[in-house]
């Protein structure tokens, strides 16, 4: 995958139809979703749990575009291994997960996939000034997480703000989760992130049967960027 700025939209499964998860990532893929967001939860580091590695492998076959796994897990390292080859593009992990974030990110590069890493609402963003050159993504969490469909949290945008002045011209994606939808997303846009995570905001009101719902949706999502970019 080449790197480039323009703004990626990534709904986050976690909102789809769990019977029918094939059909929902070709749904979305087809009414324009640039990745796969998967967000794996462990009902430790929060609330909530999700996706183990054979279900990430099962998603794989559905996912045309770019699959990204975000674990919400501690400890992290002895699962690396498992969703890497479960098929995940990017692998990302949270600052806040482990005591050696730095060895985490060594080894999800070591497994050939992308690294990402995830900061809470609550973590300022100086906490990966010194990871910035073992990371691909920098995801920005809007909520705290463990749960989808929550309400935006304001300081993210000067969050990302900082992340952006801080990454320079490195190829680092800026990636934003919780709360986005097409009234948060201009500040966001503006302050640099390139990369969207959406759930409720995406899903709503679709369904296989209605996939135009969901084009629809990442488009007024698509749309609010643009026209903020325009007018920065």
């Amino acid at each position: 995958m080449s790197f480039d700025r323009s703004i990626k939209i990534a709904p986050s499964i976690l909102s789809a139809d769990f019977a029918d998860f094939g059909r929902e990532i070709r749904a979305i893929e087809a009414q324009g979703a640039d990745w796969v967001h998967v967000d794996v939860m462990d009902g430790h580091f929060v609330p909530n749990l999700t996706f183990g590695p054979p279900a990430v492998k099962a998603f794989r076959p559905h996912v045309k575009t770019f699959m990204d796994v975000h674990l919400m897990i501690a400890p992290v390292d002895p699962y690396i291994d498992a969703y890497a080859e479960a098929g995940a593009d990017m692998i990302t992990a949270h600052v806040e997960a482990g005591p050696h974030i730095h060895r985490t990110l060594q080894a999800i590069r070591a497994t050939g996939k992308k690294a990402g890493v995830s900061l809470n609402p609550g973590t300022p963003a100086e906490s990966i000034e010194y990871l910035l050159d073992l990371v691909d993504l920098v995801l920005v969490m809007s909520v705290n997480p463990g749960f989808g469909g929550q309400k935006f949290i304001p300081s993210a945008v000067d969050k990302v703000r900082k992340i952006r002045a801080m990454i320079g011209d490195r190829p680092i994606h800026i990636q934003v989760d919780g709360g986005v939808d097409p009234t948060t997303v201009g500040p966001l846009v503006e302050a640099g992130a390139d990369c969207l995570v959406a759930g409720s905001a995406v899903f709503r009101g679709g369904s296989v049967d209605k996939p135009e719902v969901y084009g629809a949706n990442i488009r007024a999502i698509r749309e609010a960027a643009a026209r903020a970019l325009q007018a920065a």
